[in-house]
């Protein structure tokens, strides 16, 4: 499946608000309860020149997290990081995945871009969130046998510097604090590729499940 959307940056064409015929169209848009994506292309199709557009190309997620189910957590995840499995279309959207595991430590990369923007001109800070969430349960994960699961109990994120298009590639590296029976803790730290500049840190709490 492919997904298509075009962004633009709320402007028209001479950096003033939209013009009568668009304002027009997006009253259209959100009177009918439209999405975002619909709005975008309507600034595109009147503003080219600003808008961008990307494609998103994904696999059917079911079939992986069944194929998962049957290994165990750093098989699982050694898996995906050999590209053994397809990525999870998370990790297509956001532009981010796995490149090291090992048993209750995970390495996320990420490249944040202006399709992650919010509406004060940087980065949104779920996007440190998801990769801190991400690499904090998979560094859990890696600790877990055959039929045996987690899931979040809690996330607190701490943002220290605000991230850009202009940050490049960052690293998110989780360490597991501790693993018990029921529960598990982790720590994250985000960081800058280039610099090393620590942009956010987080820890996050697990349940254990056990499947049989």
């Amino acid at each position: 499946m492919t997904d298509t959307a075009t962004s633009a940056d709320g402007t028209g064409s001479d950096g003033a608000v939209a013009d009568d015929a668009l304002a027009a169209r997006l009253a259209e848009i959100a009177a009918a309860g439209g999405s975002a994506v619909e709005a975008a292309q309507a600034y595109a199709e009147a503003n080219p020149e600003t808008s961008r557009e990307r494609t998103l190309v994904w696999q059917d997620p079911v079939p992986t997290a069944a194929a998962g189910a049957t290994m165990s957590g750093i098989g699982y995840m050694q898996a995906i990081v050999a590209g053994e499995l397809p990525p999870p279309p998370i990790a297509v959207t956001l532009r981010m995945g796995p490149i090291e595991v090992e048993e209750g430590r995970a390495v996320f990369s990420g490249e944040p871009g202006e399709e992650h923007y919010n509406p004060i001109g940087v980065v949104h800070g779920g996007y440190a969130a998801t990769l801190l969430d991400s690499a904090l349960g998979c560094a859990v994960h890696t600790t877990l046998p055959v039929g045996v699961a987690y899931t979040s109990l809690g996330l607190e994120a701490k943002y220290v510097r605000p991230i850009t298009r202009d940050t490049g590639r960052v690293l998110c590296e989780a360490n597991v604090l501790y693993r018990g029976r029921k529960q598990a803790t982790s720590e994250a730290n985000l960081t800058a590729a280039d610099t090393g500049k620590l942009l956010a840190h987080g820890v996050a709490t697990c349940m254990i499940l056990d499947l049989d």
